[in-house]
């Protein structure tokens, strides 16, 4: 940048490298979701051509950045997680986060014709407002911390898909209006919901879809492993400009596996240790 009497301006910018050795999670929120649900008339509780634009979004932005080691996403929201050495564009939180929301966006809007049809809108086109996406950042210190991170919105998944499938049967099949629906609800844990779904619709939550109930995680699988199961990454040391390339070639051909499966307890964790793996572990 050119060094002129006005560069004096940059001094007013502030730092927002994030701190070096934690994992960043950058996580992307839907804006105005609720009412883009009702202008297209979404099904309810869940419309499944919105969770596949969604999925396919998320799987495009983790091919895009080998340094995203995984992705967990439900309703109309993605977490992803960049390993603690990242040093994607210099570990600058706007730039990580904007990037990533960015994208997302693009490809949500790109993918949107294709994923809902001639059923939504009319036509299926978009109209403005467009949907967009805001995006944060977080880091944290651990891997720990990471999976408990991943927990919370997997169990978030779980009580908000409880909660609007037994709305929306109470609305749907039930013949409440919304707000006697929220006063039915209102203060009830998950096995009146429970009982609500069996004992008034035959329905059991247990069986409904995993993906609706667990959310969707992505991750990569490698084929040239070294004995560990699952496609396990190789152990890095130190590396050269043209190792890191490799490795980032490797990545890029690597295959993303789409999973609707348990992330809180520790089996889904111990087959794929590379996931969250120190780079340098053998």
């Amino acid at each position: 940048m050119a060094n002129t009497e006005f560069s004096y301006v940059k001094t007013f910018e502030s730092n927002d490298v994030l701190p070096p050795s934690q994992w960043i999670v950058i996580r992307i929120d839907g804006r105005g979701f609720s009412k883009l649900c009702i202008k297209y008339n979404f099904q309810k509780p869940n419309d499944a051509r919105l969770m596949h634009l969604m999925n396919s979004a998320a799987e495009r932005v983790l091919q895009a950045f080998p340094d995203m080691v995984l992705a967990y996403g439900q309703s109309d929201e993605f977490s992803f997680v960049l390993h603690e050495d990242t040093r994607l564009f210099e570990r600058r939180s706007a730039k990580l986060s904007s990037s990533v929301a960015t994208m997302f966006t693009a490809e949500f809007c790109m993918g949107w014709v294709d994923a809902m049809g001639v059923e939504v809108g009319g036509d299926g086109k978009l109209e403005r407002p467009w949907p967009t996406f805001d995006g944060r950042c977080i880091c944290y210190p651990k891997k720990k911390i990471i999976r408990d991170y991943l927990a919370w919105r997997q169990a978030d998944c779980h009580i908000n898909n409880l909660y609007n499938t037994t709305f929306w049967n109470l609305v749907l099949k039930g013949g409440m209006s919304g707000t006697e629906a929220e006063q039915e609800l209102k203060g009830s844990v998950a096995s009146d919901k429970n009982e609500i779904l069996w004992s008034r619709f035959g329905v059991n939550y247990n069986q409904e879809l995993e993906v609706w109930r667990k959310g969707t995680v992505m991750y990569r699988v490698y084929d040239d492993v070294g004995g560990g199961g699952g496609g396990e990454e190789k152990g890095v040391d130190a590396k050269s400009k043209s190792q890191l390339e490799k490795e980032r070639k490797r990545k890029m051909k690597a295959k993303i596996v789409q999973e609707h499966t348990d992330i809180i307890g520790d089996g889904f964790w111990e087959k794929r240790p590379y996931i969250l793996a120190t780079r340098g572990a053998e």
